[in-house]
């Protein structure tokens, strides 16, 4: 974060919660009450961020939208966060610990899982096993708004048809990976974020569990339930 200030980037990672939270852009009057100072010193600190292509303004008199870039640089810091040990697992992980536990066979597990966070996240689920992808929760990704639109929805279908094969070959061997935008191998346009958790099972030491969204996602939430997800398989079915 050496190219922008403390500031600076608290009003990033604000400018990402809140669109995030309501899919409109975000504007200076609202973020000078959240950081009580002035619209014009937002405006100037937005400047700096554009500057560094961290935000960008979708049309004139409009507020500010991250960019891949600007996504990346609060991932890796939500990334390098400092893990707390015996930390209180939250409800969303609980109720899907209860359902991985319950769910019997191997291929059960998976789709609860895959199920679990289709319905938490409303992005795309999925999870492969062995040469088997189990993808789940088109209607829930649809319906964001971003991809509402035809290329947009083209782009993530083909992100989709490819991914078993690229995950096959390119192995992401990182216990938590984070694809964003045009970051992702296939499906560049699809304004869409591919979140994984790598996990090993008896069917293979390359699993993959994860999701699929619009980049406008509440990363720290998705990412913390996706690392979970994929120890809590891989503790159930080792």
């Amino acid at each position: 974060m050496s190219e922008i200030t403390d500031r600076q980037f608290k009003i990033l990672s604000s400018i990402i919660e809140q669109y995030a939270e309501v899919a409109v852009p975000v504007g200076s009057v609202t973020l000078a009450k959240l950081f009580n100072v002035s619209s014009a010193t937002i405006r100037n600190e937005m400047m700096v961020l554009e500057k560094h292509d961290l935000i960008s303004q979708p049309h004139t008199s409009a507020g500010r939208i991250p960019t891949d870039k600007g996504y990346r640089l609060y991932v890796n810091y939500i990334h390098d966060l400092p893990k707390v040990e015996n930390a209180p697992i939250d409800r969303s992980a609980r109720a899907i610990d209860v359902r991985i536990n319950g769910a019997g066979e191997a291929e059960q597990t998976i789709r609860s899982a895959v199920k679990s966070l289709v319905e938490i996240t409303h992005n795309v689920g999925l999870a492969t096993l062995g040469n088997s992808l189990y993808v789940r929760g088109f209607g829930s990704l649809f319906a964001q708004p971003e991809l509402m639109q035809a290329k947009a929805a083209q782009e993530v279908a083909t992100l989709i048809d490819n991914l078993e094969p690229w995950l096959r070959e390119a192995a992401p061997n990182e216990p938590l990976s984070v694809f964003i935008g045009r970051e992702n191998p296939i499906g560049k346009e699809s304004k869409s974020t591919l979140i994984i958790s790598r996990f090993v099972s008896p069917y293979s030491d390359r699993s993959y569990i994860g999701v699929l969204g619009p980049t406008r996602q509440d990363y720290k939430t998705v990412m913390n339930l996706v690392s979970h997800t994929g120890q809590a398989l891989e503790r159930v079915l080792g």
